[in-house]
């Protein structure tokens, strides 16, 4: 089997070093060319055509993102971001990007080790990606049709997703309101990015307040609490409502936060009051709580292959028996509208 051919493009000559020993470490990865800036990076993509690419944001003569505008629509390459700027990393994804990473502090063998294992799956995860032009997904408005839900009290929903995820969220999020039952999320984030995202997205989907999760925060109609990075989600249930924790630990199902914890906590408490959706992204994360929500009464969306960026998470549910409906992702909100009306 052919290995797959990166292009790393950085201005630090320790980085493209750094990141290219990492990626050689795996033996289904090759290096094919480095680069300092946007202009050696093109001359690169012509001449040696790479799968993927990684890419800094913050380079001389042209940053990532403008050269990301400028690349995409001539060469539609899978380009994963490099940055440790998380503002700046969302601005790249609506250009186009597929994924994004965040240089690491290095601070021991392990905690380097960790990272390369990490970039080498993103770069393994990009290669089966689709380009989606860029744009189509990013914080998209879709003009709500439906009317306001009977009968929301104790329905809470919840979604999950990882690789293009961050794109498809606000496509469904744009069509909630205040009168929307509480929707917990669950997207493959690094740390210290999801805060700069839930505000983001707030400020393109007004109808709801979205928030970064706070242990011990209680969720109510018309807010969306996106899981904290590195911290596992739980969603539990008492007199007051519904309420969440947040707590460091092992990966699960490999990833924290995970989506199999989020989900599975969320069948525990909410069982037939619960609407679960699972969105674009690689690997089985998700699949199973995605289960056992269904399997307690719950009523279960995956997102359709056709509008997957990576239809992997949403497939390895599909067929396990834990989706009820697959739904296209502009329809995935008024799928669970329909059916908070039937219930």
């Amino acid at each position: 089997m052919s290995k797959i051919r990166v292009l790393i493009v950085d201005d630090s000559p320790l980085i493209r070093q750094t990141f290219q020993k990492l990626l050689e470490a795996d033996e289904s990865i090759e290096v094919i060319a480095t680069a300092g800036d946007a202009y050696e990076a093109r001359d690169a993509i012509v001449k040696y055509k790479p799968d993927v690419m990684t890419l800094d944001i913050e380079m001389p003569r042209m940053n990532g993102i403008q050269f990301l505008k400028k690349l995409i629509p001539q060469f539609p390459l899978p380009v994963i971001v490099c940055s440790s700027l998380p503002i700046n990393t969302f601005d790249a994804l609506e250009a186009g990007a597929v994924d994004y990473v965040r240089k690491p502090v290095i601070t021991s063998t392990e905690s380097l080790k960790r990272f390369g294992e990490d970039l080498v799956s993103r770069v393994k995860v990009a290669v089966t990606a689709k380009v989606i032009k860029a744009g189509k997904y990013v914080f998209q408005v879709k003009e709500r049709k439906h009317e306001k839900p009977i009968n929301v009290e104790d329905k809470i929903i919840a979604i999950g997703g990882s690789t293009g995820a961050t794109e498809a969220l606000p496509v469904i999020v744009s069509q909630f309101d205040e009168n929307t039952p509480p929707c917990v999320v669950v997207i493959h984030m690094p740390e210290g990015f999801t805060n700069l995202y839930a505000q983001r997205l707030e400020a393109s989907c007004p109808g709801v307040k979205v928030m970064e999760a706070k242990s011990g925060m209680y969720v109510k109609k018309g807010m969306v609490v996106i899981a904290q990075g590195n911290k596992h989600m739980k969603v539990f249930k008492d007199s007051n409502g519904y309420f969440i924790t947040c707590s460091s630990g092992k990966r699960v199902s490999g990833h924290c936060p995970s989506v199999d914890v989020m989900f599975e906590s969320v069948a525990g408490c909410a069982k037939g009051n619960a609407y679960a959706a699972i969105l674009t992204g690689m690997g089985s994360d998700g699949a199973r709580g995605l289960l056992s929500i269904r399997n307690n009464g719950g009523f279960t969306v995956g997102q359709d292959e056709e509008s997957c960026l990576v239809y992997g998470m949403p497939k390895v549910a599909f067929t396990g028996g834990a989706v009820c409906v697959q739904a296209k992702l502009e329809d995935i909100a008024d799928v669970i509208y329909n059916k908070l009306r039937e219930r």
